[in-house]
């Protein structure tokens, strides 16, 4: 028995070094950077983008969103050109980003900007990935890897915001095709947020597949 639970730990260990090798850029434990100062104060920005949108303040929203997601970009950079990658930092990075998405569709919904279809089919599946994260993390998985399709439909989805914003302050013959480029481009990043949780879910599963196999040996 002791040998088979010894066979099962450092089956177990080999799964999750691999894991480290490929989807791990080394983070550090460290707290107090200036990349993870930027993500809380992303974060803290969500609510107050919401409220803006929601109310129709859509020119102070079109600049609290625009700074929000140039510093998404900026605080990854400062993160690998200053040796900054933290753990706690792949945690906060991509809950800010869904907070900011989830968040800022919901205010579009509120306004009557965007159909309630939209907001529930995007909500389901955060939803369901935070599921995931969270049975992973049982057995001391970190965040999975950002996919490149979660990038796409996560720009997309900000690219259709960030549009469906100027339409409401846009006063123009044309801000009606506007519109139905901004509700294209969103049904696009919907597409390419869903089939990336697909890969992030096919990930996630056959980690977990892996260590119901440890635990049986």
């Amino acid at each position: 028995m002791g040998t088979q639970q010894h066979a099962g730990g450092g089956y177990r260990q080999k799964i999750k070094q691999k894991f480290n090798q490929e989807y791990s850029p080394e983070p550090r434990d460290i707290y107090f950077t200036v990349p993870n100062l930027i993500s809380v104060l992303r974060i803290a920005s969500i609510p107050f983008i919401a409220w803006l949108v929601a109310d129709h303040r859509m020119v102070p929203a079109l600049i609290v969103l625009a700074v929000s997601a140039i510093t998404d970009s900026l605080d990854g950079i400062i993160a690998r050109a200053f040796n900054q990658v933290s753990k706690i930092g792949q945690i906060l990075d991509p809950i800010a980003d869904r907070l900011l998405i989830i968040c800022s569709v919901l205010a579009l919904g509120v306004a009557g900007i965007i159909p309630w279809w939209m907001i529930i089919i995007i909500a389901a599946r955060d939803a369901w990935m935070m599921l995931l994260v969270l049975w992973l993390a049982q057995y001391d998985y970190g965040p999975l890897p950002v996919h490149f399709v979660g990038k796409a439909g996560t720009f997309m989805l900000m690219v259709s915001i960030v549009a469906l914003i100027f339409c409401d302050i846009w006063v123009n013959p044309f801000v009606g095709l506007l519109h139905l480029a901004a509700l294209a481009a969103g049904i696009w990043g919907v597409g390419l947020y869903w089939l990336a949780g697909c890969i992030y879910s096919k990930q996630g599963i056959s980690l977990l597949v892996k260590e119901k196999r440890a635990d049986g040996r």
